[in-house]
């Protein structure tokens, strides 16, 4: 495969940066994993989704990575649930993870090659903990609980920029926060040791300071520390997970153990549903199974999930899963039209011929949506070939699609109306060109194109057909 080096953006430094590896060999990076105590939803999968597409780009363009993702089994969550369960901490989260792998594997998702929980790590926690104790970033309180000091770390606030706010952190440095989550425009110093409390039963360590458990922002660290070093090519989550979650991480992992940390940050914005928030109340919080459940497969679900950009907010719809199904069928009959039978090949290409642009787009900021218009206009172009040219245009095809992890169902006739989704879009397109919002045309342009149709601007307003 031809190798091309990725530029993407960078949380921390705001500007695009190429991704190289730090040993010239391996890119390793780490992505915060679920917290397992429920069914994961198709917000949460967003950002999983994300992740699965970066490392395919990385690996269909040749280079060697080593993708590290965590379980987070212990925190106020999956204590509280398990003992309403009437479950051990260890049987109750240990089914909710064997479900995220299902709905990772029917989403397409490849595993990540190391996958540590928080439970299995508790004396590099605790080990950690001692160090920033000793380096005079951590204290005990009277109960037993250990806090990391925010006033010992000039930089803390780097990432989310908080230092553009003028805060004053020692106005803030007896403040504490015992949550394993807490407001999001809370200074405080956190907890890195929880003493042991009655709510907690039977979920409890013994350490240096007392019985207790570990709080939840310095698992990643100290897991991180065990499989990548001080030092690692790049730390993702979702865009919520900037501040505190990762602010915190980079403040305990340099202060106790040095190095720079992570070189690049990979953030992926909310998931928005029907044009709102994910709430349980609205109804509109949906898992793989409840969309199942309305004839909908996961991979369509996958398909809708990466036609936004990951900087972008995405709304997820209904009638986008329709337009998603619809989209995967074309595609799967544009491949037969190019001589491709049932099965996708692994990605053989040694050049992507028609499908460059589709390439190009995934490697300037994980443009996916770019990418997968390119895929149509390169199909509608390939038609014509015949014999080697073809051949080679397929397995150019069959790499994107590996890249992008999308499976194609059995090629089967379609029709022609126009999704609901499509003319939504392109309702909401107008609407932008009238009010001369030049941005916003142009990126619902882009998602009309990557579920598969065009648009053109008409005396009636507009004019959408297949590509």
């Amino acid at each position: 495969m031809p190798s091309q080096t990725m530029t993407l953006f960078d949380t921390l430094t705001r500007s695009q940066r190429e991704l190289t590896p730090l040993d010239g060999e391996t890119f390793r990076f780490y992505c915060c994993g679920p917290t397992v105590y429920g069914p994961a939803h198709i917000g949460n999968f967003r950002t999983f989704v994300m992740h699965d597409v970066f490392r395919r780009v990385l690996e269909t363009g040749g280079m060697k990575t080593l993708h590290v993702r965590n379980i987070t089994d212990v925190d106020d969550k999956t204590i509280r649930d398990s003992q309403a369960a009437g479950k051990t901490l260890k049987d109750f989260t240990a089914g909710w993870t064997e479900k995220f792998h299902t709905d990772c594997t029917v989403l397409g998702c490849l595993p990540p090659h190391i996958e540590p929980s928080a439970i299995e790590h508790i004396p590099q926690q605790i080990a950690m903990i001692e160090q920033l104790i000793e380096k005079g970033h951590a204290y005990a309180s009277d109960d037993g609980s250990v806090y990391f000091k925010v006033a010992s770390f000039p930089d803390y606030g780097k990432l989310s920029h908080l230092d553009t706010r003028e805060l004053d952190l020692g106005k803030t440095q007896n403040q504490r926060a015992d949550a394993d989550e807490y407001e999001k425009d809370s200074i405080a110093d956190f907890v890195l040791w929880k003493s042991r409390k009655a709510e907690d039963g039977e979920n409890f360590w013994s350490s240096p300071w007392g019985d207790g458990r570990p709080g939840w922002h310095l698992e990643c660290s100290a897991m991180i520390k065990e499989y990548l070093g001080e030092d690692f090519d790049l730390h993702s989550g979702g865009v919520d997970l900037v501040f505190p979650h990762h602010e915190n991480e980079i403040a305990q992992s340099q202060c106790s153990c040095g190095g720079n940390f992570a070189a690049h940050w990979f953030h992926i914005t909310h998931l928005m549903v029907d044009g709102g928030k994910m709430s349980k109340s609205l109804g509109n919080l949906y898992t793989i199974d409840d969309l199942e459940a309305k004839g909908h497969t996961a991979m369509e679900v996958r398909y809708v999930l990466i036609s936004g950009h990951y900087r972008k907010q995405l709304n997820f719809t209904l009638d986008s899963l329709h337009a998603a199904k619809e989209a995967l069928a074309k595609l799967a009959k544009g491949r037969e039209a190019l001589g491709g039978g049932d099965s996708q090949s692994p990605s053989q290409a040694q050049d992507f011929h028609l499908f460059q642009p589709a390439w190009d787009s995934l490697n300037r900021d994980l443009n996916t949506p770019a990418a997968l218009g390119h895929l149509f206009s390169g199909l509608k172009a390939a038609q014509k070939l015949e014999g080697k040219e073809a051949a080679a245009n397929l397995a150019a095809f069959d790499a994107i699609l590996n890249a992008l992890g999308l499976e194609l169902p059995s090629t089967e006739d379609t029709g022609s109306d126009i999704p609901a989704e499509v003319k939504d879009l392109a309702d909401q397109r107008l609407a932008a060109k009238q009010n001369k919002d030049w941005a916003a045309s142009d990126a619902l342009r882009d998602q009309i194109t990557a579920l598969g149709w065009t648009i053109k601007d008409s005396p009636d307003g507009y004019e959408v057909s297949k590509l």
